[in-house]
């Protein structure tokens, strides 16, 4: 009886493949639509601008599951059917504006930043349509425009003369998470290192759960772009680099906050393989990185704490997690509205925590849950997480989006 359900499953999940493949193939081709905009404001306002669309070579995400559920990330993307409201595909996500709005710099200064969003390439005429969550988390409508895919203004991608190493799994693009790795500070003679720093980000992405167990879902391929200058630049001791995607220590003038605003470079790159997730790796000893969702990760490579970063930022870029630290200085101020429920899974304020892990959580654990001895090791609902001390909780006492002293993931950020 048994062996009939479990192959009755699997017929069933095949047809629903099948079906949501055949309606992939009605609306959208092999290539990747790259639309390039320009997000600018100050702490209290936000302008968008279409910059260029770009058609590369490879579509590398999913061919069933098109339309976002999950209602992570502080912006959203849709493809519409042209002149209707059918969605044929969305996506949440975050970037470097958003977080830069939380600053002190945004109370008293307009800056724009280029951005981009990736969906695969239209069949027919469609429209598309641009969201941010606002404080209160409402969408709010920012830009909306039509894309015509026989535009003869959309660009071919350019090509660039770096070869691809391939470091893991060979899946199909649909079937798998693609990560793309990128390199910054690496100079030609160089370019040994980093292929071993690729090998280094492998072992240490399959060695934590749950990423061990699903290795033979993930392909990674690195991107073998030199750069003129070893090493990358850092502000706050004037030091400054040439290198192939512009990464800084100092980002929003926090010393260890490693990010690019340099979009094209790193789109550019990326583009030359199918991608989900975009890693850059940056040749330096010193502390650091950074990640957003379903935008991009940082890794410094030679710090003693590097394998930890690297799984800490891909927490943040590839599953949505958010910090669960309070104590650390940050640039940010009023991060969270404490008034709604966070995106992040693994962040509640208690406003909606039925939505949260409170199914995990054993049935006498009381919420909140006090930090003693008897709750320490569970799953709970402990004060202090989102770069504050009260008023956001987080699952566990300590976790790798807390610290780097459990070395693992907390049951909840697992799932």
């Amino acid at each position: 009886m048994k062996s009939i359900l479990k192959l009755s499953l699997i017929l069933l999940a095949t047809l629903f493949y099948q079906e949501a493949k055949a309606q992939y193939d009605v609306h959208f081709t092999d290539q990747q639509l790259r639309i390039d905009y320009y997000i600018y404001g100050n702490a209290d306002s936000c302008y968008y601008a279409l910059d260029k669309y770009v058609m590369e070579p490879k579509w590398g995400g999913t061919r069933y599951n098109m339309i976002d559920s999950l209602n992570y990330g502080d912006y959203l993307f849709e493809v519409m059917l042209h002149d209707s409201d059918v969605v044929i595909y969305s996506r949440g996500y975050c970037n470097l504006f958003g977080e830069w709005q939380t600053t002190n710099e945004a109370a008293t200064v307009t800056r724009g930043f280029n951005e981009s969003v990736i969906m695969p390439y239209p069949n027919e005429i469609v429209d598309v349509v641009f969201y941010l969550k606002d404080y209160d988390g409402n969408l709010i409508e920012k830009m909306r425009f039509v894309v015509d895919p026989d535009n003869y203004f959309i660009q071919d991608a350019q090509k660039l003369p770096h070869s691809i190493l391939n470091v893991h799994g060979d899946y199909a693009p649909e079937q798998a998470v693609d990560i793309v790795i990128l390199p910054d500070g690496y100079t030609t003679e160089e370019m040994g290192k980093f292929v071993k720093d690729c090998e280094f980000f492998r072992e240490s992405l399959f060695s934590y759960e749950p990423y061990t167990s699903y290795k033979d879902r993930f392909n990674i391929r690195a991107v073998m772009a030199p750069s003129r200058d070893s090493g990358v630049s850092i502000p706050g001791e004037d030091i400054w680099r040439n290198t192939a995607v512009n990464c800084s220590f100092y980002t929003f003038d926090s010393e260890r906050y490693c990010m690019s605003y340099d979009n094209q470079s790193i789109r550019n790159l990326a583009g030359m393989v199918p991608y989900d997730q975009i890693y850059i790796l940056v040749n330096s000893s010193k502390y650091g990185g950074g990640g957003i969702y379903n935008f991009y990760c940082v890794s410094s490579t030679d710090d003693s704490f590097s394998s930890d970063v690297i799984i800490h930022e891909f927490g943040h870029g590839f599953a949505g997690l958010g910090d669960e630290y309070y104590e650390d200085e940050t640039s940010y101020y009023g991060f969270y509205n404490l008034n709604i429920e966070p995106w992040e899974p693994n962040l509640t304020t208690l406003v909606d925590f039925e939505s949260k892990w409170k199914d995990m959580m054993k049935s006498k654990t009381p919420i909140p849950t006090p930090l003693e001895k008897k709750y320490i090791d569970g799953i709970g609902v402990f004060e202090g997480g989102g770069y504050e001390s009260k008023g956001v909780y987080r699952p566990k006492s300590d976790c790798l989006m807390k610290t780097f002293n459990g070395d693992t993931f907390c049951e909840v950020c697992q799932r």
